[in-house]
């Protein structure tokens, strides 16, 4: 009796890692345990069906199966998502490019507005220390705190 080829039938071996690989796997297995049991004719007319339906099969598809493209994408999306049958053009390149230039210039800017804001509120400190009547020296004075209550009940 003939056993079923092990490498499947558009003869790329199977994945055992996979899921599907190892369904095949046993699949072909079970298969291969069931025919020695057939008549000689049966086993005939199933290897001419075989021989048919390998034959139907168009040829892109049988190149497919063997490619590493997930199986859910099919030849019509790979060349959707990547824009055509060749190399990404320039246009792709600089447009996958360009999204993340966008968010390095925003995070530049935020910075660059984060410190301006933090010189002007530090400037704003100085200008108000300087024009006061008190001397800075005063700030450190332990009776300062006192003083600042005395100014209020006033």
């Amino acid at each position: 009796m003939k056993q079923i080829n092990p490498q499947g039938p558009f003869g790329a071996s199977p994945h055992g890692d996979t899921l599907e690989g190892q369904v095949g796997l046993s699949l072909a297995a079970h298969l291969s345990h069931g025919c020695e049991a057939l008549p000689p004719g049966v086993e005939q007319r199933l290897r001419f069906a075989r021989q048919r339906a390998l034959a139907a099969v168009p040829q892109r598809r049988r190149t497919s199966a063997a490619s590493t493209a997930p199986a859910w994408l099919g030849a019509a999306g790979r060349s959707a998502v990547l824009g055509g049958s060749g190399p990404p053009s320039i246009w792709w390149r600089l447009a996958s490019v360009v999204p993340l230039a966008m968010l390095a210039a925003g995070l530049l800017f935020i910075q660059q507005h984060y410190d301006w804001q933090q010189i002007r509120v530090a400037a704003e400190v100085d200008s108000a220390l300087l024009a006061d009547d008190l001397p800075p020296s005063a700030y450190g004075d332990p009776g300062f705190l006192e003083y600042l209550r005395n100014a209020d009940a006033r």
